[in-house]
Formats: structure tokens, C-alpha cells, sequence
């Protein structure tokens, strides 16, 4: 099921253990450049997201999506169940959202 912006199952950062939120923000900035401005942008970034998905669901599809990796037929189930291409899907949406809300 989706999650959207201002939904009642809608989480807080504050649901997340800050080792996921680090994580979270040093990717981001690692791919946007490592300036203070990426900071900004990526803390923001990370709201956004925390605010549309609960922690267990970004755990799903983080771990779809490392498991996507695996080559060959092992890797396939990761990539095309309908599981998981729902769970990446909300991840996905929650990151566009905090794309248009905190990077334009």
C-alpha cells in the first residue's frame, strides 16, 4: 500500500535510528556533491521521506533494492516480485517528493 504525504500511517524521523538517518543523508550528499549546501538539501531530504514512510517499510525496499544487486536468476526474484516493486515504488515516490521539495 503507498504511503503518502499526510496520511495517518506517516512516520517521524524521529521512528528511525540515527545510524539510518546518517546513512541515509552521507549517501545523498556523497552523490550531490559533499557541500554544505548538499547538507541542507539531504537533511531535508531525509525528512521528507520519514514523513511519508514508516522505518519498517524503507528497511523493505532498501533491502529489495540491495538484493535487486545479486546477478543473474538469484537476483530476479528481488527485482520483479510484485512485492517488491511496490515496496521500491513507495520509497521511490517518497524520494521524488522530497526531489521537488528540497533540491529545486
Amino acid at each position: 500500500m503507498p504511503y503518502l504525504p499526510g496520511q495517518s500511517a506517516a512516520s517521524s524521523h524521529a521512528d528511525y535510528p540515527t545510524t539510518a538517518i546518517a546513512d541515509y543523508v552521507f549517501a545523498c550528499m556523497a552523490s550531490n556533491g559533499n557541500t554544505r549546501t548538499a547538507l541542507e538539501q539531504c537533511s531535508c531530504s531525509f525528512d521528507v521521506v520519514a514523513s511519508i514512510i514508516p522505518y519498517d517499510r524503507y528497511v523493505e525496499a532498501s533491502t529489495w533494492l540491495s538484493m535487486g544487486q545479486v546477478t543473474g536468476e538469484k537476483g530476479s526474484i528481488f527485482r520483479g516480485s510484485a512485492e517488491a516493486k511496490a515496496s521500491i515504488g513507495d520509497l521511490r515516490r517518497a524520494q521524488a517528493e522530497a526531489e521537488i521539495r528540497c533540491f529545486e
